[in-house]
């Protein structure tokens, strides 16, 4: 039987005072200990994250994206649920539109106090939610393989993904900052170029025996393989508040996994050069998103994101068609079209401002447009 490159999505989220729209204030925490609580008793796929104020799902493996969307329908609606019943709203992007990082509470786990005393204020400043995927590889040993050849494509996922232009109640100026907030963390960001897989076990062998990081999942770049399954794990986009946009992201990186593992000779031997084009279109995907445009290395020029994508879903057709993803993959031209989660969040802030809003107000219409798209999906 064909490997179907079987997928799991793990979704982060934010929570928000339903009064105030901001992160719950430290005399919530009982509330929002207790939804957290129901959470771990009535839902067997979501679990806590770093900060208090987020909450985080995952999807069983699976080579169905309607299996799937199914299942992130559920998960959604059941926090939404368990939300009201203790006063808060749940909701998925970048960055929280209203937050700021010194209000934040840890979650009370062995790993994240380990985390944080490790970071310090680096740590307490990373007020971010993402999007993961992870697609299962035919041959693990090949991970990495693909991992370097990936890099390339990564700044067109990040750019269908943005979802972050507030950053402590404040514009930014960027269709996505939750990556420059990332940024601020130790091995983040591209990974390296490794020559092959014993020159990564090199690295990853040196860096735990001196205490550096206590095992490979410490390693929060782009893009890894996974330590605990066999998968290459994505973790470049931003959470999106539509559902049918991170499906998307989903599916066209499981196809560019697929593409790159039936044909070696893409992006094979890639330079210091080409990481460098890669770091330069993630920069341009951060400040525009679908506005951007990219470099293209071939020819030399910068392409409109349109262009782009038409590229990429005409390159990616034969395996959107094995996988049964076409719908899906085609999604990426209506974002395209119609902007990102960040351009509906831009969206939400001016007409509250037009209509006489508050700056503090506005930004509550972002939270509650945030938590309306996110609980009740748009029809396909």
């Amino acid at each position: 039987m064909a490997h179907v490159y079987r997928f799991g999505m793990e979704e982060e989220f934010f929570l928000a005072d339903a009064e105030t729209r901001n992160t719950p204030r430290k005399t919530s925490r009982g509330r929002v200990r207790a939804f957290h609580a129901a959470v771990q008793a009535r839902m067997e796929s979501a679990e806590r994250e770093m900060l208090e104020s987020q909450v985080e799902t995952c999807t069983p493996p699976s080579d169905s994206i309607a299996e799937t969307r199914a299942r992130l329908i559920a998960m959604r609606a059941d926090l939404a649920t368990i939300g009201r019943e203790h006063g808060l709203r749940v909701f998925a992007a970048g960055t929280h539109p209203a937050a700021t990082w010194r209000r934040q509470s840890t979650t009370p786990a062995e790993r994240y106090r380990g985390i944080i005393d490790d970071l310090q204020i680096v740590g307490r400043r990373s007020v971010v939610c993402g999007l993961h995927v992870h697609v299962e590889v035919p041959r693990p040993d090949a991970r990495l393989d693909l991992q370097n050849r990936l890099m390339p494509f990564l700044p067109i996922l990040l750019a269908l993904s943005v979802s972050s232009p507030f950053w402590e109640g404040q514009r930014t100026g960027l269709a996505g900052y939750r990556l420059r907030a990332y940024a601020e963390l130790p091995r983040t960001g591209l990974p390296e170029l490794f020559a092959d897989a014993a020159d990564y076990d090199r690295y990853v062998r040196v860096m735990t025996a001196s205490g550096a990081i206590a095992d490979a999942s410490f390693l929060w770049w782009h893009l890894r393989a996974s330590v605990k399954y066999p998968t290459l794990e994505l973790r470049i986009a931003d959470s999106c508040s539509e559902i049918e946009d991170g499906l998307c992201i989903a599916a066209l990186f499981r196809c560019l996994v697929r593409l790159l593992d039936r044909d070696p000779g893409v992006n094979a031997g890639l330079t210091g050069a080409a990481r460098g084009f890669a770091m330069e279109n993630l920069w341009r995907a951060e400040r525009d998103g679908v506005r951007a445009e990219l470099i293209d290395a071939t020819r030399e020029r910068a392409v409109p994101m349109a262009e782009i994508v038409e590229g990429l879903l005409a390159r990616l057709a034969e395996d959107a068609d094995a996988l049964d993803c076409r719908a899906t993959c085609e999604r990426a031209r209506t974002i395209v079209r119609h902007g990102t989660g960040a351009d509906r969040q831009l969206a939400a802030y001016a007409a509250a401002r037009a209509a006489g809003s508050s700056d503090r107000a506005s930004l509550g219409a972002v939270v509650d447009a945030l938590a309306d798209e996110t609980a009740s999906p748009k029809p396909r």
